[in-house]
């Protein structure tokens, strides 16, 4: 019996199974139907006389030898997909997909990318921009970047960006707001909001004219860059975080008209399973991505 090996198909089966806790999502994964799985995972029972799962009315569980199974197997067949992706690295290059908000790519990563190409040539970077709660595994995602408080549940989160947020405007407005303007000559002008609607609020109680000054007036844009396109087509004045749009400070077309900028709690994370840095690719574009916030 110690040489005996169960069929692939059905350690699938059993590892898709226990990770899901259903049949039924198992079966989708695999391209099978469920009972299918099910027949899999019985014979693997009968074969190794330990039942693996608790059958319950709506619900499945592990059992305590099941669970063990699971731990070794979701080990095993980790060591296997890198294994593939090794070998098939060397033809291809290391692929390396990563996650991030649609704002945080346009305005901080795809700007810098560049020279994270230069010193890792053999590296493809793949950037998925969404901003949906992601299995890691299921999606095949090494890394992602997320906005937040960071303090992920099982995962890594490390302080990625958390420079302050400026009010910008194009350079039109602000010649209209004049030289060296006081906050409160905002009052006339849009105000644009993005997701993170209550960031003007706190902008104007840190420069003293809250009241003077309505934060709640002006579009809100919820997706996308919506709010950052809006400013440079000139509808009224945005926040944005200042790495965001250094670069368009320094060449002038956006001008930020106030020195104040406000820190916010929240901060744009890099967040992972700890496993994930044992992909050589994976590791170097997290050195090189805290590399670039120190920066």
């Amino acid at each position: 019996m110690s040489d005996y090996l169960p069929s692939l198909s059905a350690l699938r089966a059993f590892e898709a199974a226990a990770r899901h806790l259903s049949m039924t999502l198992a079966a989708k994964e695999l391209n099978v139907t469920p009972g299918a799985v099910s027949l899999q995972i019985r014979d693997l029972e009968a074969a190794l006389g330990v039942q693996l799962f608790e059958r319950k009315p709506r619900a499945l569980a592990l059992t305590v030898e099941g669970a063990d199974y699971f731990t070794t197997l979701r080990a095993a067949f980790r060591l296997v997909r890198e294994a593939t992706a090794a070998i098939t690295a060397r033809s291809r290059g290391a692929i390396l997909n990563v996650t991030c908000t649609a704002g945080f790519a346009t305005y901080w990563l795809v700007p810098r990318l560049g020279r994270f190409e230069v010193l890792h040539p053999d590296i493809d970077v793949r950037i998925s921009a969404s901003h949906r709660v992601l299995d890691f595994q299921r999606d095949g995602i090494d890394l992602a970047i997320r906005h937040g408080l960071g303090g992920y549940e099982g995962l890594v989160s490390e302080r990625l960006v958390d420079d302050e947020l400026v009010p910008v405007c194009i350079p039109k407005l602000a010649a209209e707001l004049g030289d060296h303007p006081s906050p409160a000559a905002l009052a006339p002008f849009t105000l644009i909001h993005d997701v993170y609607r209550h960031d003007w609020q706190l902008w104007l109680e840190a420069a003293g004219v809250a009241t003077a000054v309505d934060a709640s007036r002006g579009p809100i844009f919820m997706h996308g860059n919506g709010a950052y396109d809006a400013m440079k087509a000139g509808l009224g004045i945005a926040l944005m975080r200042r790495s965001f749009v250094e670069g368009e400070l320094k060449e002038g077309t956006v001008a930020a008209p106030f020195p104040l900028g406000v820190a916010s709690r929240l901060a744009f994370h890099l967040v992972y399973p700890g496993a994930s840095l044992e992909r050589p690719a994976a590791a170097a574009f997290r050195r090189w991505l805290l590399s670039e916030s120190k920066a």
